[in-house]
């Protein structure tokens, strides 16, 4: 018997209250509203607490997709989480997940492909779900960017918010996951990076996210609109099949781009980045339990997710809901 992968369950969480635009005005950062939403089409933003974290809000997250699914943590045998932004250096985001939930013997691990991390991370579980070796497993991207955020470079912080968002994933004998394709190009550090760590207790090199922003659009629209045909095509379809399309959510620019080079019409494409700002790994899951709470995806439905960052990274992932 041929065993697939199949999306039971979807959630997500978003801390506090919407951070506007003119809000980020008020705290003294030198901006506008109209600067902002002209350039990037992101009007909002939520960013967590001081004492909130990555593992806090993808706990919540998961609880939802798991209360979807109709499944106990206990019977996880699997937990990824997609995040750059972790609570320690280790453990891994993933076990402190774990522990908050009560799960025991699941194994745990996080991926770091920046805002293709749920990406990576999905299609990470659905060769783990393919391969028999497990049965349900959690996938989650969850982001606290504020905190590598340089509040004085207005070309950065305005862009960036915090979430979280899952999904669960488990074995089926009816397709669900039908393709995915994933790359990296490390020639292309320079230009989206953190450079900086910790080192005999100090921070060295620089701390805060750096972006050479044009660079990363050119390459953004490229790889992501090749992606995705590779994906539809290595599932044997065209992209015109496709029902939604959810793309990272970096930049409405961006992704009104892709979807035109791709053909689709803006119907099909799932935008949240006017509200939620660019979450990194989390977007995409965001985006994708926000279609599908509100019923613009339903069951039969073919979905394409992909996400681009870092690294540079870049992939997709084809999935009947």
């Amino acid at each position: 018997m041929t065993i697939y992968s199949r999306l039971s369950g979807v959630g997500s969480y978003l801390p506090g209250n919407p951070v506007s635009n003119d809000d980020l005005v008020t705290r003294g950062i030198e901006t506008s509203d109209e600067w902002i939403t002209t350039r990037t089409g992101i009007r909002s933003r939520y960013l967590a607490d001081a004492g909130q974290t990555s593992s806090q809000m993808a706990v919540e997250a998961a609880r939802r997709a798991l209360e979807m699914a109709g499944v106990e943590a206990a019977e996880l045998d699997l937990i990824i989480v997609a995040t750059s932004t972790p609570d320690y250096i280790f453990p891994s985001t993933a076990c402190l997940v774990q522990g908050a939930l009560g799960n025991k013997g699941a194994t745990a691990f996080d991926v770091q492909a920046v805002c293709s991390g749920f990406v990576y991370a999905l299609t990470t579980a659905d060769k783990f779900i393919r391969s028999g070796s497990h049965k349900k497993a959690l996938v989650i991207g969850a982001e606290t960017f504020s905190r590598i955020l340089d509040w004085q470079d207005r070309g950065t912080c305005v862009l960036f918010g915090d979430g979280a968002g899952a999904v669960v994933l488990e074995a089926s004998e009816k397709p669900g996951i039908l393709a995915t394709a994933l790359h990296a190009d490390g020639s292309h550090v320079g230009i989206l990076s953190v450079p900086g760590q910790v080192a005999g207790g100090q921070v060295t090199g620089d701390p805060f996210l750096r972006m050479e922003g044009q660079a990363v659009f050119k390459m953004a629209v490229r790889v992501l609109a090749d992606v995705a045909e590779e994906c539809c095509s290595n599932a044997g379809m065209s992209s015109s099949e496709l029902d939604w399309l959810i793309p990272h959510q970096a930049n409405i620019r961006i992704i009104e781009a892709t979807g035109k080079k791709m053909g689709l019409p803006k119907e099909k494409v799932v935008v949240t980045v006017d509200r939620h700002g660019n979450t990194s790994a989390a977007s995409v899951p965001l985006a994708l339990d926000e279609a599908v709470r509100d019923g613009r995806i339903q069951r039969g439905q073919r979905v394409l997710l992909e996400g681009v960052g870092g690294g540079f990274t870049w992939g997709a992932v084809l999935f009947e809901f």
